[in-house]
């Protein structure tokens, strides 16, 4: 018999997924974010699949700034997981990983070294390979990295 956790785990509608990219600080990753939604779909609800939006510009929403910030954190309150593409830098998704810190939620970050950038050390020594992750990917190692991550381990 299965536990309840495992089929909660099991069941899409379950997992709630908190995407995060850069949207102000440049959208030349656009088309990457969106591959990426469309792959964390096959695990749960993307609470932001706007942010994998390739027509979305660096400008954002036409909405209200205190309105997308309320939104955000409340859609960020409800995930179960934050995933962030941090390859190009974003004081957006800095802040929304700080915030997803003190909620207590399970963090991965992905971030691509053949940008030729540095991830923040801010980033990448908050790894403890358990609740906050971070992985360097190239594009073509994204769907493996994501099911690695979201299937669970079984011992």
């Amino acid at each position: 018999p299965q536990s309840k956790l495992m089929i909660a785990l099991l069941d899409n509608c379950a997992m709630f997924i908190y995407f995060a990219g850069s949207i102000r600080a440049g959208r030349a990753d656009a088309v990457i974010y969106s591959k990426l939604v469309g792959i964390l779909k096959q695990y749960g609800t993307v609470l932001t699949e706007h942010v994998g939006n390739p027509s979305l510009s660096s400008s954002g929403e036409q909405k209200d700034e205190k309105y997308i910030h309320d939104r955000d954190v409340k859609m960020l309150q409800q995930s179960d997981v934050l995933v962030a593409e941090v390859t190009q830098p974003s004081l957006g998704v800095g802040y929304e990983i700080g915030r997803a810190v003190a909620m207590n939620k399970r963090i991965l970050c992905l971030f691509r070294p053949e940008s030729g950038r540095s991830l923040s050390a801010m980033v990448r020594g908050a790894h403890n390979g358990n609740s906050f992750v971070v992985k360097n990917y190239e594009e073509a190692e994204a769907e493996g990295i994501l099911k690695d991550y979201f299937t669970p381990k079984v011992s």
